[in-house]
């Protein structure tokens, strides 16, 4: 299959589940920001301006947990700021599982592999030497750090740590390769760190996935050259979105960098431009997402917006009307749906509803459009159902090597996961686009 079976099975039980009970809107996946405290400050980005009143504050997990139950969307994407940063990141992991969520920590992967190291410090056996050493050979952990994995002991492994699982996916930041990378996160060597976590998390047995925004300057060649590199590193899926003009972004841009951001961000026809080819990335590569919103991002066909499907929560509570425009936030889930005029957004048969909704073609209003059927055209769920539930891509399967099963973690020090999930696999040597 393209993507685990129970993940695909779980979300599509969902969408099939509310639409027997004509429920017309409900949410699909969680955009949690526990905290909006980062450590880079990437062009493009304006969460650190939108929320700079509140960059010490987060949300208490018996906060973030309860809006998980609230809206009930069976996937969570734990972002910000960076999440890494949340103290209480290992027991909100815990509890959306326990809330039987799929997770995605959205990182943009300087203090990943830091994570991962506590990971193995919990784990940690004399059965785990070789594998420990090999971390060491291929410069993913230093010496240091070994001695101290080694130490970890009883301290390790008492606090909640992430662990493999199929439900959770690490969803890295990477804007393309390596100089376009780092001069999009305004910091040097930050591609090559990404790189290294991503290494060590397949390494380990953990689901990776990245999370990529093309923007005016990004160069179509280099989309697909991303694509086979990190096919070559075994990523299990990538998101990619079109960058959107949004207020937020617009005003860091012209304040802080004095940069003009009709030069940087991309109108409705340079999208569809760019993403001519996307039917074709997507059946060579495990792009997530519908082949409906591939078509809409090509220009082959029109959607509406459905950002109440993807809400977001943060410090200010819910978020709307979306992810990137903020007009208000509401005390709870149902509150907002009801509040908001949705009529009001989106792009509908060419025209603007809002003029800030022109140029935007962003995954978090339009991909649940397209899994939801609200430009229903025939054959749209059929064509949805192959893609999901259908063979993996050529770029998954080829040169792939059978991976013997290493020591089973010991539960205890992973909530986030049932001993029964966690596989660790032994490395594998090479990071060559051609043996994933």
């Amino acid at each position: 299959m393209r993507f685990p079976l129970a993940l695909s099975a779980k979300i599509a039980a969902h969408i099939i589940g509310h639409k027997l009970r004509r429920i017309p809107r409900f949410a699909m996946v969680l955009q949690l920001e526990p905290l909006h405290a980062c450590n880079l400050t990437c062009t493009g980005c304006g969460r650190i301006r939108e929320y700079s009143t509140s960059l010490k504050e987060t949300v208490p997990i018996e906060r973030c947990l309860a809006a998980a139950a609230e809206c009930d969307a069976p996937m969570v994407s734990v972002c910000g700021g960076e999440p890494l940063l949340y103290p209480q990141l290992g027991d909100l992991v815990a509890g959306l599982r326990r809330q039987g969520r799929i997770v995605y920590l959205c990182t943009n992967g300087v203090f990943m592999r830091r994570s991962l190291r506590e990971y193995c410090a919990a784990v940690y056996t004399p059965a785990w030497e070789t594998q420990l050493t090999r971390l060491v050979q291929e410069q993913l952990v230093t010496p240091e750090e070994a001695a101290a994995i080694r130490q970890g002991g009883d301290a390790a492994r008492s606090r909640p740590v992430i662990a493999p699982s199929r439900w959770i996916y690490w969803n890295v930041h990477v804007d393309g390769l390596e100089s376009t990378h780092d001069r999009i996160v305004e910091r040097k060597g930050v591609f090559q760190e990404c790189v290294k976590a991503i290494r060590m998390a397949k390494a380990l047995g953990f689901q990776v996935a990245t999370n990529t925004t093309v923007y005016r300057e990004t160069d179509v060649g280099e989309i697909e050259a991303f694509f086979a590199f990190f096919a070559g590193l075994g990523v299990d899926g990538h998101t990619i979105s079109p960058g959107y003009d949004y207020d937020a972004a617009k005003q860091d841009m012209v304040r802080r960098l004095g940069k003009d951001p009709r030069e940087f961000f991309l109108t409705r026809a340079m999208t569809r431009e760019k993403f001519a080819r996307i039917l074709d990335w997507g059946r060579r590569y495990p792009i997530f997402g519908t082949p409906v919103y591939q078509e809409f991002l090509a220009g082959r066909r029109e959607l509406t917006c459905s950002a109440w499907a993807i809400p977001t929560y943060n410090i200010k509570g819910w978020k709307a009307p979306c992810y990137l425009m903020t007009d208000a936030h509401y005390p709870t889930y149902a509150d907002m749906l009801a509040r908001v005029d949705w009529d009001q957004y989106g792009v509908v048969d060419g025209v603007a509803r809002d003029p800030r909704c022109e140029n935007c073609m962003v995954h978090c209003g339009y991909d649940p459009s397209g899994a939801l059927g609200t430009n229903y055209q025939s054959g749209d769920h059929w064509k949805n159902f192959v893609y999901n539930f259908g063979p993996q891509p050529r770029s998954r399967t080829r040169g792939r090597r059978p991976r013997p099963k290493g020591s089973e973690g010991d539960p205890r020090v992973s909530p986030a996961s049932s001993s029964a999930e966690v596989e660790k696999p032994a490395l594998r040597r090479g990071s060559s686009p051609d043996s994933p």
